[in-house]
């Protein structure tokens, strides 16, 4: 998230009627409007992995994945999250849902504290979620926040595992990092190369 672009407060409908033209998204905080900067490659290639495998799962399911075009109307603000899936999507509001069961982010250096505060509290209070995860994308960890846990932070990292158990899906962590270029998963590659150069040695 950038500066904020405008000097006085917007309502709601001016908000949603500014996205509809503008080539740029902004997420609207408190009443204030704020750019979005790019992302980065692993960011893309996280989201668009989670996306892939959300979508595949759900394929016959009344649930459906969607990406970061996508807003999540929490209160009076609204944001665009990196991957969400609903189960039961309002057509009349073919911009925006408040009924999320699970929320992904990808976190940066830019965005990480706005993820795990201000965005953190707004999804906390929406009736529907069951699960927010917040990946990071330049060096592996998965933080997952269940409502059945209390929303108690859990973290996975390479060797892990995670489900979420609001779709019913578990996910290798390497999985879910496929092709990301960080330290973390070139040494994790490059440890598991030489072990499995070790195992066909030996056979």
């Amino acid at each position: 998230m950038s500066t904020v672009i405008q000097t006085s407060s917007l309502s709601v409908e001016e908000y949603l009627q500014g996205e509809l033209s503008s080539d740029v998204k902004h997420e609207l905080i408190d009443g204030y409007a704020y750019a979005m900067a790019g992302a980065s490659s692993n960011h893309e290639r996280i989201s668009m992995t989670i996306a892939r495998k959300f979508g595949n799962h759900l394929e016959s399911s009344p649930c459906e994945p969607f990406g970061s075009d996508m807003k999540v109307k929490a209160g009076l603000n609204f944001f665009y999250p990196d991957v969400i899936v609903d189960c039961d999507f309002d057509e009349s509001q073919p911009y925006f849902t408040e009924k999320p069961i699970i929320i992904v982010e990808v976190l940066s250096k830019s965005t990480r504290r706005v993820d795990k505060t201000i965005k953190l509290r707004a999804y906390l209070n929406l009736p529907s979620l069951q699960e927010y995860v917040l990946i990071e994308q330049d060096f592996v960890d998965v933080e997952v926040i269940r409502r059945s846990e209390g929303w108690q932070s859990k973290h996975y990292y390479l060797g892990d595992e995670v489900t979420f158990e609001s779709i019913e899906l578990t996910l290798a962590v390497e999985d879910i990092y496929q092709r990301v270029q960080n330290e973390d998963m070139l040494e994790f590659l490059a440890k598991k190369a030489e072990e499995e150069s070790i195992n066909t040695e030996a056979v």
